[in-house]
């Protein structure tokens, strides 16, 4: 993590949203990390107010958006982790204040609007960070290093799953069908997977989709799976389920050499939901779920050695965030590779309507 300067004050941040985006996920990240101070959360919520005094008694909380930009002066970045069709509207008005801004994914309903973001950061000379927090999962990190080693060979196939079993619907905007709402998995799980895709094997050539509502009462896609071709040559099979009554590996990726076959999911986000905060053994998982590498038999069946998972590691997000602020470096993770994703998932649901091979 980024330390403050000393004689420097930490950056206030204003986080706009305290649903599960905000509440699990920015507030214990934005609070752990040196450098930031949790300033203002913005929520309607009567509850979810009381939930952001108790949990952080030094910040402040106000009901709209309104209140927040009227205090742009006295604050250094605003966090927009409120509904998806919120992102645009909010970020923008950030940008326009003069204000660095990171958004929850997905970035924008459309690849041109994440593209017109990025046109107003740069033209402001403002950061403007999308939080893809899931390339800092376990599993994804020990891939990356697996492939930094040529473990595997040339990967000839790329699987990825985020699969549950919800079989009845919760409800709410995330399963909303009015296409305002930017709701349903594919642009939800969808926007992990096919970043993760993207950041491990580059840019697509052509997409190929389906897309399912299957529970009683949904609105939304909640079963959907996504084909990827890479320009050089990597498929990418992709999975995105709250209908899938046993859960596939999250990872299985085959190459010339050997593959790698992965259960379970990075423990982070649970630790988080638990109320628990980074720290010694931050993002570690048991041996027990630790993925297998080899070739020729099931991992099921001993095939491969098990292979060390690589500790999870969602704070070095906001400190890449803060030293990017302190020091003019990288975003790590800006408008443009959101864009790409964009383009891909826009590219998925035209696949998925008309039954066909998009080509990017």
């Amino acid at each position: 993590m980024t330390g403050t300067p000393p004689g420097n004050p930490p950056l206030r941040v204003g986080l706009v949203g305290y649903g599960l985006a905000g509440s699990v996920f920015h507030a214990p990240l934005i609070t752990a990390t040196e450098g930031l101070a949790l300033d203002t959360v913005v929520t309607s919520n009567p509850e979810r107010q009381q939930q952001a005094r108790a949990e952080f008694p030094d910040v402040r909380t106000v009901a709209t958006p309104d209140e927040l930009f009227d205090r742009a002066g006295e604050l250094d970045l605003i966090v927009v982790a409120s509904p998806n069709k919120t992102h645009v509207p909010l970020a923008t008005r950030a940008l326009e204040a003069g204000l660095p801004v990171v958004v929850d994914k997905p970035v924008a309903g459309t690849a041109a609007e994440a593209r017109e973001l990025a046109a107003l950061a740069e033209e402001r000379g403002l950061l403007l960070s999308v939080f893809q927090n899931r390339r800092w999962d376990n599993d994804f990190l020990t891939l990356r290093k697996l492939l930094a080693e040529d473990a595997l060979g040339d990967v000839w196939r790329f699987e990825s799953r985020f699969e549950r079993w919800r079989p009845k619907p919760k409800g709410g905007w995330r399963e909303s069908g009015d296409p305002a709402e930017i709701g349903g998995l594919l642009y939800d799980l969808g926007s992990h997977v096919v970043d993760q895709a993207l950041v491990l094997f580059g840019p697509v050539t052509q997409v190929y989709a389906e897309s399912v509502v299957r529970r009683a009462g949904a609105e939304a896609d909640d079963d959907t799976f996504i084909a990827l071709t890479h320009a050089n040559g990597v498929r990418s099979h992709l999975y995105v389920s709250s209908t899938a009554a046993q859960l596939g590996p999250r990872f299985r990726v085959l190459g010339s050499k050997a593959g790698y076959v992965k259960h379970g999911l990075d423990p982070q986000e649970a630790a988080l939901r638990e109320g628990k905060r980074p720290g010694p053994g931050w993002g570690e998982e048991d041996e027990s779920l630790w993925g297998r590498l080899g070739s020729g038999e099931s991992p099921l069946t001993g095939g491969g050695h098990v292979e060390a998972t690589v500790a999870g590691d969602y704070p070095v997000y906001y400190a890449a965030v803060a030293k990017a602020l302190r020091e003019g470096g990288p975003s790590p993770v800006d408008a443009g590779e959101a864009a790409a994703a964009l383009d891909v998932l826009e590219a998925a649901r035209r696949s998925a309507r008309d039954g066909s091979v998009v080509t990017l």
